[in-house]
């Protein structure tokens, strides 16, 4: 044997024993990749990535809405908006509640925008979708006397009713019916 020859063999030897090392693993990993595929390819995980990220835009859209119009609209009818140096002190620690009123008007203004610019318009779309569309009949509704009727009916036709256990008996004892001769 040449020296290129058990160089080759050495060599294939290693990556041998390496892909009796490495195998195992893959083995166990690649089932769990295709479940780990499926559930990425499955309509609800793609609709939720779909949901996030464009929430996040939005999020963007309402707080420079909220930032940039409705908060010195507020400071040109009312005065200062920023609330952060609100704070009173006790024994030593002071409470900084202007920095939550801040939140809170930013909040209520953050509602009050995805109320009014999403909400009520998807709301009022979709009652126009529907308009020309008829409701959907309810299902009649049974009175006790028509119900009991019923069950009398069925008892002297077949001998039991059709439905002696249905929902509307559920959590009631059954009733001993004697029939005088």
């Amino acid at each position: 044997m040449g020296v290129r020859r058990v160089r080759e063999v050495r060599v294939r030897t290693v990556v041998d024993r390496g892909r009796g090392v490495v195998a195992p693993s893959v083995r166990v990993i690649r089932p769990g990749l295709a479940g780990f595929r499926k559930f990425l390819m499955r309509g609800n995980v793609i609709d939720l990535a779909v949901a996030v990220i464009i929430g996040t835009a939005f999020t963007a859209v309402v707080k420079a809405m909220v930032d940039d119009l409705l908060t010195p609209l507020i400071a040109a009818v009312g005065g200062k908006p920023d609330f952060a140096n609100l704070s009173f002190t006790i024994h030593h620690s002071r409470f900084r509640y202007g920095l939550f009123l801040n939140s809170l008007v930013t909040f209520l203004f953050v509602a009050a925008t995805v109320y009014f610019i999403v909400v009520l318009p998807m709301t009022k779309a979709a009652k126009l979708r529907t308009r020309g569309k008829p409701e959907p009949a309810a299902a009649p509704v049974i009175s006790d006397e028509a119900r009991l009727l019923t069950e009398i009916r069925d008892l002297l036709t077949t001998g039991h009713p059709a439905r002696p256990d249905g929902p509307e008996r559920a959590g009631r004892p059954r009733e001993a019916t004697t029939i005088d001769p």
